[in-house]
Order: structure tokens, then C-alpha cells, then sequence
């Protein structure tokens, strides 16, 4: 198939350029798995889809002030978007600047972009790949974000961040730092939402991956069999497993809040099942694409929000609900005047064939 293929015509007004006062005011779009049709509704009557029994799985991660702004020695003004947080305190980062930095470069941190410098400083050590490495030279690197951090809003979000974003563009469950982008399907649940649904009978479990700011690269090559996913980090443990299990014994649906959530068992599921529908614990890096003709393992419905056109999210939606279900249904959406991407509106979708 081509990247193409998967384009839509999307009115820019479209775009929601911030959040709606109620997490759970939003709209959703059901789109019918088994027989194709869409209906709308509100996100709130989400509990109407789900039956007692059901397993929601939600990504625990949480979004790191991982926008920084800095000044070199020689006076040149550097932006850093944090990736990846390593274990020995040092992080790796995308780094904008008039001249590529080097190896010992020392980089002062200030507030904002036009700020004076801070005390704190970070200092270039070397690189992987399109990435740096940095290591606080001054205090440490989660000090730094938390005084001087900013949420990294996505590019289509044409504003700056602000104090609302700190907590809007962050799950009511995160848990776990590392992201750069939020989960976004779970931006739309609220504790109350999660104490009817757990009062129903549904159950919920968590597993992590840190979303890096790959989610928002273009594909690039015009056969999407030909595109070379990002790498991210992951973790699918014993306890989402064993929720996994008994949902398999007493028939209810593993439901995916996102797609990083979806990706996050789909990956476990391709390394090792260890039953029909469930997947074993893993941890690690993924690259897992799924595209249409992918097989899903474990995933029987999802709640994703209405992605950008030609993204590999979209071609995930169709890969899991039908190419041309999928197209229909953004059709609808952009008719209605949905509202798209992160702070927008969400889909619940069944799996192509199922109930």
C-alpha cells in the first residue's frame, strides 16, 4: 500500500489547540468492527460499550517537562527535546542549534528562549545516532526540568506550553517518567469515569511505554512496507499478563486505551504467547509497525484518538478496524467536525470481524 493511500483532507479548525474543560466531555465515534457502521456519541458513555468482565489496558507513562532552552559558551541560543532518560543519569536529546554542538560543548540552561542562563548546565558527551548525549554538569537533569522544563506540546499545538498543559496533557493515572508525547486516548478519563467503570465490573490494568518524540515523524517512503519505525521503550509485566489471563477465563475483551497501548502488547504478543490471546512479560525496546495485513494477537477493541493523515497511527487504526472502514469513518469525523489529534476528540473501535 502506499503512504498516500491513507491521506485526508483535514480543515485546520479542526485541530484542537487545547484542552476542553472536562476531561470526559469529549466526543467519541463507535466504529463497528464487525458490521462497519459509525455511530457518535459522548466519551462519557463510554460505560455503555464496555460489559462487566471487559479488561481495559492503559499506559501508565508520564509526560516529562522535556523541552529545554539553552545558551553555548560562544552565545548561540540551543533548544533540546529530551528523548530518553538513562540510568545513570544522563539523557539522550534531539538538539536544534545554528551549528551542530561537539563532543565537551557545555550548554547553560535557561527558562525560556530568550532568558539570561540559569545555574544549571548540561554538557554534550557524545552521540547516538541523530541523538546527544548529555550529562548535568551543575545539579541534575530531573532538577532542571522540573524549574525550567516545558511540556513538549505537539507541532501541530501552534501556541506555547503553559501551566494548564502540566496537567492536562498528562493522564490522571501516569506513574512512571519517560515520555515526550502523551498517551492520548487516556487523556479523556477522569477518577469518577474510573470508579464507574471499575463499579461495573470492568477491569484495568497498566503496562508502560515511553512515547518518544518519534510518534510525530512523517513517513517518509511511499510504499509504508518500506517505513523504518522509531524505537521505544516498553514494559508488559506479570500482572498485566495474569489480568490478561483470567479476562481470557471468564470471556471478556482486552480493550486497549491507545495505541502505545496497543503496540505495548502486540510487541509482547510477537516475542512469545504463552496461550491463545495472551502474551508472556517483556521488557525492552520495540519497533513493531502494524500496518494493514499486520495480525493482532491480543488486542479485541481499542480507544484511540483521530490521528494526522499518512501517520503510521492511522495506518494502525486501519490495520485493526479495515482500510476502508477506517477512511469512512474519518470521513465522518472531519464531516461532524470532530476534533483531532491530542486534545481532540476519541474512537471506539472494535477489531475488524469482531463484536
Amino acid at each position: 500500500m502506499k503512504t498516500s493511500d491513507f491521506h485526508f483532507n483535514l480543515p485546520e479548525h479542526l485541530i484542537a489547540q487545547v484542552p476542553l474543560a472536562d476531561r470526559t466531555a469529549s466526543r467519541m465515534l463507535f466504529l463497528n468492527g464487525l458490521t462497519g457502521d459509525v455511530s457518535h456519541h459522548k466519551f462519557i458513555e463510554l460505560t455503555d460499550f464496555l460489559k462487566p468482565g471487559d479488561l481495559l489496558v492503559f499506559n501508565n507513562t508520564r509526560v516529562i517537562p522535556a523541552r529545554l532552552y539553552g545558551q553555548k559558551q560562544t552565545g548561540g541560543r540551543v533548544e533540546i527535546l529530551i528523548e530518553r532518560l538513562k540510568g545513570d543519569g544522563s539523557v539522550l536529546a534531539h538538539i536544534k542549534a545554528s551549528k551542530s554542538p561537539k563532543d565537551g560543548t557545555l550548554i547553560y540552561i535557561t527558562p525560556n528562549a530568550e532568558a539570561d542562563i540559569s545555574e544549571f548546565s548540561l554538557r554534550v558527551t557524545g552521540r547516538s545516532g541523530a541523538l546527544y548525549e548529555l550529562k548535568a554538569e551543575t545539579g541534575s537533569v530531573a532538577h532542571m526540568m522540573r524549574l525550567h522544563g516545558h511540556m513538549p506540546l505537539p507541532p501541530y499545538i501552534d501556541r506555547e506550553d503553559n501551566e494548564e498543559d502540566r496537567d492536562r496533557y498528562q493522564t490522571v493515572f501516569a506513574e512512571r517518567d519517560g515520555a515526550v508525547a502523551a498517551p492520548t486516548a487516556g487523556l479523556h478519563f477522569d477518577t469518577l469515569l474510573l470508579d464507574r467503570l471499575r463499579l461495573k465490573g470492568i477491569e484495568s490494568v497498566f503496562v508502560t511505554l515511553h512515547v518518544g518524540a518519534g510518534t510525530f515523524q512523517p513517513v517518509r517512503s511511499d510504499d509504508i512496507a518500506d517505513h523504518k519505525m522509531h524505537s521505544e521503550w516498553l514494559e508488559v509485566d506479570q500482572a498485566c499478563v495474569e489480568a490478561i489471563q483470567s479476562c481470557r477465563e471468564r470471556g471478556g475483551r482486552v480493550v486497549a486505551v491507545g495505541t502505545t497501548a496497543v503496540r505495548s502488547l502486540e510487541t509482547a504478543a510477537a516475542a512469545e504467547l504463552i496461550d491463545v490471546g495472551c502474551p508472556a512479560p517483556f521488557k525492552g525496546d520495540s519497533t513493531i509497525f502494524l500496518y494493514p495485513g499486520c495480525e493482532f494477537r491480543v488486542v479485541d477493541a481499542m480507544i484511540t484518538n483521530f490521528h494526522l493523515p499518512e501517520s503510521t497511527l492511522i495506518m494502525l487504526v486501519a490495520a485493526f478496524a479495515g482500510f476502508e472502514e477506517t477512511l469512512a469513518a474519518y470521513e465522518a469525523a472531519v464531516q461532524r467536525e470532530y476534533r483531532f489529534f491530542s486534545y481532540g476528540d476519541a474512537m471506539f473501535v472494535t477489531r475488524k470481524g469482531a463484536l
